[in-house]
């Protein structure tokens, strides 16, 4: 067989770079290997690891690695499988963890640590909220790095210029007050006859947002069993009553990117009055776009009833142990020494906005000092206030589908409401339920095909 010119080269360097992969010298780390994926975290354990590895012998010291969190997730489970090296120590988040959760229980890759936490008495110190959502079908297999509450945030400037009281501000218990007290801010600035500003940064693709206000509203996502199970009424009526706010005649909201340049100009330039954030999100906010700084205020999130949630919660990261190491005693010692840390703790409260999820830690004075950047709030203390009472959290392989679904479900939903002109609650929680039914049967075929989905 005669090959083309093109070919030719293409299969010489091939070859070439074959070689000159297979010529590159490989180390394996020294020591205990740990990965990370965040250069916040990175930067927080360079010291407590190097003061470790001195007080240690060279076996028991640590090497830590940051990697890309595709990397991170691509060698673990690729090393869990087909029993390639991974870390000894790992530190993931909520789009990567729970991937590990598709087998038997006796074939996930991360140490089992449930006996560890009641035996040493960890499992009372955490809020039982943000300990549960790194289990799986009862088990433990990491430790919580941070709690993750919401609040809303709002252009507090924009509000005082508007005549609209702190005292007012303060008697908002429920969505239905929030646009009611804010409605004198949603106004057509140039004249065109359309809104210039809108109350609250949501649309049907805001992942983020409509997840937190889904949850906010007792959303359930998956049975006991792991099934899905939001196709149902009050998930439903969560996704009608967000419709209205983006679309029709009462329309209030309008979507701005949480974490884009674009999204930051349009906040900046009040083309939203108020956002959901988490605390982690507000310490991205202070990094990205400083020139807010002084505009906003924080209140609990709206309840969709009287006496409903003021919270919600997005994001984790927990720190496990790769069963098949030949340190586990010594990477659970880490693990505690590096997550229990009141110095970690404030580190990566004061870099990356994150609040432990140990309660005795919540009295630590770092947390409660008032914030310039938002009015001088003691914004720490108002997410903590929070805590107890954020929603749980499904964790599940499938969880991120589910997510998706809701967003599916919520753009169907709006093209179905304009339309027929129905901008009302009640028929329009019929037509979100019907959709729901669809894609929960949908992602159920697939779950289904995990034979070991159901086994405890």
């Amino acid at each position: 067989m005669r090959l083309s010119p093109g070919s030719a080269v293409i299969f010489c360097l091939a070859i070439a770079s074959a070689v000159l992969v297979a010529l590159i010298p490989y180390r394996e780390p020294d020591g205990i290997t740990f990965w990370v994926f965040a250069t916040p975290h990175r930067d927080a354990y360079i010291e407590p690891i190097a003061h470790w590895n001195e007080e240690h012998p060279p076996e028991s010291r640590f090497t830590m690695t940051m990697l890309h969190p595709n990397v991170i997730e691509h060698r673990m489970i690729s090393g869990f499988l087909s029993g390639t090296p991974v870390a000894d120590l790992l530190e993931t988040h909520e789009g990567i963890y729970p991937r590990v959760y598709h087998g038997p229980l006796d074939q996930i890759g991360f140490l089992d640590i449930t006996d560890r936490l009641h035996e040493e008495g960890l499992y009372e110190q955490y809020d039982r909220t943000t300990l549960l959502q790194h289990t799986h079908r009862g088990h433990h297999f990491g430790l919580p790095i941070t709690a993750a509450p919401a609040l809303l945030a709002y252009r507090s400037d924009l509000a005082e210029a508007a005549g609209i009281s702190d005292e007012a501000i303060a008697q908002i218990e429920t969505w239905d007050d929030y646009f009611r007290v804010m409605r004198p801010l949603m106004t057509d600035l140039d004249g065109d006859g359309r809104p210039d500003r809108y109350l609250l940064s949501l649309g049907e693709v805001s992942i983020e947002a409509i997840r937190m206000l889904v949850l906010q509203n007792d959303g359930v996502l998956f049975d006991k069993d792991g099934n899905p199970s939001f196709a149902n009424a009050q998930n439903a009526r969560t996704l009608a009553t967000l419709t209205t706010w983006i679309t029709g005649p009462k329309r209030v909201a309008t979507d701005v990117a949480l974490h884009t340049s674009t999204g930051h100009k349009q906040r900046l330039d009040g083309f939203v009055v108020g956002t959901i954030i988490t605390n982690w999100m507000l310490a991205q906010w202070k990094r990205e776009n400083p020139q807010i700084e002084g505009k906003l205020k924080f209140i609990p999130i709206p309840a969709f009833e009287p006496g409903g949630r003021r919270t919600s919660t997005s994001g984790s990261t927990m720190i496990s142990i790769n069963k098949h190491s030949l340190h586990i005693e010594t990477a659970w010692e880490m693990a505690k020494n590096l997550y229990t840390s009141i110095e970690v703790a404030e580190y990566l409260y004061r870099v990356a906005g994150m609040i432990t999820p140990l309660k005795e830690n919540w009295d630590a004075p770092f947390y409660h000092e008032p914030d310039p950047f938002c009015g001088g709030q003691q914004t720490g203390t108002l997410f903590i206030e929070q805590i107890p009472h954020m929603p749980q959290s499904p964790v599940s392989p499938y969880q991120n589908l589910a997510y998706s679904e809701l967003v599916n479900a919520m753009m169907a939903l709006r093209t179905y409401a304009e339309q027929y002109s129905i901008y009302e609650v009640e028929p329009l929680a019929i037509e979100a339920l019907r959709l729901l039914k669809k894609s929960q049967e949908a992602l159920q075929k697939l779950v289904d095909r995990n034979v070991f989905i159901g086994e405890s």
